[in-house]
């Protein structure tokens, strides 16, 4: 389980390296991760210190720091 979020977080962190602040629905879309993967591929990357979360009227943006 711990290889397979590593793997996803490497897969966030990819969309967020190549086109910069995302949303979690684009994040989600471009990925094709289920939302329970994709938290704990954010869960991951926050953990670590790489991703910086930012609400924004009800939506969440997802930046690398």
């Amino acid at each position: 389980m711990i290889e397979k979020i590593g793997i996803n977080a490497g897969k966030v962190w990819t969309v967020l390296d190549e086109s910069g602040r995302q949303n979690m629905k684009e994040i989600k879309k471009v990925t094709k991760l289920t939302d329970k993967d994709l938290y704990t591929a954010l869960g991951w990357l926050a953990r670590e210190g790489k991703i910086t979360l930012e609400e924004v009227e009800k939506d969440l943006f997802i930046s690398l720091s």
